[in-house]
């Protein structure tokens, strides 16, 4: 009740619309394995080559020095060796972090490129960690939620079900569309529309559908399946705000007392 009651009493949410998110593709699971057998066809161990590490295991895995060596280049156990020398007389990451051109260049030893890099990389560090997201949409009334969906919705021929994945201060996280149905249906399962909040983390979700005929009028089936979505939802601790329907206007369910 009180998620629901925040979704009328939120501010006022920026209109502005927000793209479906894209597929990731992951890099495949025999990649790692791929570059096993290529270092071992050519008589090298995996540990000595970072740029095969950091494939088979992640960056994450991978120590400072063979992050930097990444970067300097070249024969991998040189660069390895390189990479350590350069922490090292820069007094750790802080120094290295701290490290002018000119230090790099005369202090470390490194080629007047690869201190260029260095300090490239340096400063692109600094902005990536300064840097915030796009500011994301906020809904605080069945209006946001018009402003936008409704464009998108009202094109279609088709019965298209969406489900709006918001966070705990009803920012929108995404819009997926989990269901296309027939001229005048659309067959939804709840865990089509849970799924992708599940997966994102999402601390509730509003749906909304359109009806190709241009009546915003819910159906018997409509409200079956926002009741079964509703149930579906408290159970799972994801709690449905509203369920819009677009038409000839729209429609909030959750105004109109049905959810």
């Amino acid at each position: 009740m009180e998620r629901a009651n925040a979704y009328a009493d939120a501010g006022a949410g920026a209109q502005e619309p927000l793209l479906l998110f894209e597929p990731v593709h992951a890099t495949p699971a025999s990649a790692g394995s791929a570059m096993r057998r290529r270092c071992a066809d050519l008589g090298l161990a995996l540990e000595l080559h970072p740029r095969e590490r950091l494939l088979d295991a992640g960056p994450e895995s991978l120590s400072s020095a063979e992050l930097l060596a990444l970067l300097l280049g070249g024969e991998p156990g040189r660069a390895l060796h390189s990479a350590g020398g350069v922490i090292s007389r820069a007094g750790g990451l802080a120094g290295l972090r701290a490290s002018s051109y000119h230090d790099l260049l005369h202090g470390s030893g490194l080629s007047e490129a690869r201190a260029a890099t260095v300090i490239a990389a340096t400063e692109l560090g600094k902005r990536m960690m300064s840097a915030r997201g796009p500011k994301r949409p906020i809904i605080s009334s069945p209006r946001d939620v018009d402003a936008l969906l409704g464009v998108r919705m009202r094109d279609f021929d088709r019965e298209h079900f969406v489900v709006l994945l918001l966070d705990t201060k009803n920012q929108v996280l995404g819009s997926p569309t989990v269901s296309v149905g027939t001229l005048c249906s659309s067959l939804v399962h709840p865990r089509e529309v849970f799924k992708p909040a599940i997966k994102i983390s999402a601390a509730s979700v509003i749906l909304a559908h359109n009806h190709p005929s241009g009546s915003i009028v819910p159906s018997a089936e409509d409200r079956q399946v926002t009741n079964r979505l509703a149930q579906a939802g408290k159970h799972i601790g994801i709690e449905i705000l509203d369920h819009v329907i677009f038409g000839e206007g729209c429609l909030s369910m959750k105004e109109r007392g049905m959810l």
